[in-house]
């Protein structure tokens, strides 16, 4: 199941490991403490083109009547739950479409369970895993209960996270693995590219992802070049962490409003990039 929607982007390094069925066949048998042995159990039905969410390392798929999607997210981010409502709504919406469902029949439709794991590997300081609610972002209002919830499971990937995960899935550990040699090169103040090529070397030289980089070690480096904006990803931890960050915001703020920019400052507090744009056009760091 596909949306006839083409992506304006390429897929990213996850997707690109774990988009085959007998990788991702081994994930989520490693998450659900499952033992399915047959990659043709696994129907991947990824909606193509979900522009407005952003999402290049998502895959989404069926198996034992359980609709999984599973997204890579390098940056912490509180509204995936949120995201994941969008995006499971274009799903199901395909689903009843393509199995030609009546949604107004007297008869309860049956529908494939929702599950959606968000795999973690930022810079921000995170245990092993956690719970996301859609419902944390509601306004309250006292003795009201919301009708609707949307969960996210977040799991750490970062390397030394999650080992029993990592133990029972051998692409998970290795992509953690390539994402930390990445971090030691830069840590020793490496540009990107060396940092990247350093990575791979060194993966190869220990058996890590070898095959898979061998073969595809060019578009492999391309594709983190493009993903790892190391300095811009420090920088917008620092912006949430620090009071460095607090401050050089405030004064942002402080010069849009002066400026009589108020559509921009909500725009600012709701997209990252586009507050980074804007710190630079004012020369605020």
């Amino acid at each position: 199941m596909t949306a006839h929607i083409q992506r304006n982007y390429k897929n990213g390094l996850f997707l690109m490991i774990f988009g085959n069925k007998p990788a991702l066949l081994s994930l989520y048998n490693a998450i659900r403490g499952s033992n399915y042995t047959n990659p043709d159990d696994l129907i991947i039905n990824t909606v193509e083109g979900v522009l407005y969410l952003g999402m290049k390392n998502d895959v989404s798929f069926i198996i034992n009547n359980e609709l999984n999607l599973y997204e890579a997210q390098a940056s912490w981010n509180p509204n995936m739950p949120l995201r994941g409502l969008f995006y499971f709504s274009r799903v199901y919406e395909v689903y009843v479409a393509e199995h030609e469902l009546n949604i107004y029949s007297q008869t309860l439709l049956k529908l494939p369970t929702p599950n959606y794991i968000v795999f973690y590997n930022g810079m921000k300081e995170e245990g092993d895993s956690r719970i996301l609610r859609l419902s944390d972002s509601f306004i309250k209002h006292d003795g009201e209960e919301a009708c609707l919830e949307c969960t996210a499971t977040m799991l750490n990937i970062n390397y030394g996270h999650n080992k029993e995960l990592m133990n029972a899935c051998r692409e998970l550990y290795e992509y953690s693995y390539l994402i930390e040699e990445i971090r030691v090169g830069l840590r020793q103040k490496l540009p990107l590219p060396n940092a990247v090529d350093l990575a791979v070397k060194n993966c190869i030289d220990h058996g890590i992802l070898k095959d898979f980089l061998l073969r595809h070690r060019a578009e492999v480096k391309h594709m983190i070049l493009e993903e790892f904006d190391w300095e811009k990803h420090i920088r917008l931890e620092k912006k949430e962490s620090y009071a460095e960050g607090r401050n050089a915001i405030t004064t942002l703020a402080q010069r849009l409003l002066a400026d009589s920019r108020i559509d921009d400052l909500k725009r600012a507090t709701e997209d990252p990039e586009y507050l980074e744009q804007l710190l630079q056009e004012y020369n605020i760091s």
